[in-house]
């Protein structure tokens, strides 16, 4: 884990990502996404760093899928660095960010709610 690249503005976790090694993360604006991203793009119009930062409920862009709008929602919850935490202690039980490409253990989830109980405890 490269804790220190931390979340992408959609909630996306740059510090978990597979290609972190040649990616310094969505907030280097290196993220090879970053001329398509909507969520990149409503986060500078507003001028915050994250979708978590915003008051708005939104699922446009990324935020459409369970994974970025959990992790959101989490850091909304329970702050970003819990998140760090739990992805940390996650990632050493064993929990994969990206198992296949790009979908991993985070993505097997249609329930928001049950997203968020496997991030706080690594277990289904």
């Amino acid at each position: 884990m490269k804790r220190e690249l931390g979340l992408g503005r959609c909630g996306l976790a740059c510090c978990l990502c597979k290609e972190n090694e040649h990616c310094n993360g969505c907030m280097s604006d290196q993220c090879p996404d970053r001329e398509w991203c909507i969520n990149r793009k409503c986060a500078i119009e507003k001028n915050i760093g994250h979708c978590y930062e915003c008051t708005e409920e939104c699922r446009k862009g990324l935020l459409g899928k369970s994974k970025s709008y959990g992790f959101t929602l989490f850091v909304k919850r329970y702050g970003i660095e819990e998140l760090l935490d739990c992805l940390e202690r996650n990632e050493e039980k064993g929990v994969v960010y990206h198992r296949e490409g790009i979908v991993g253990d985070y993505d097997d989830f249609d329930d928001v709610e049950k997203l968020i109980e496997f991030i706080r405890t690594g277990e289904r």
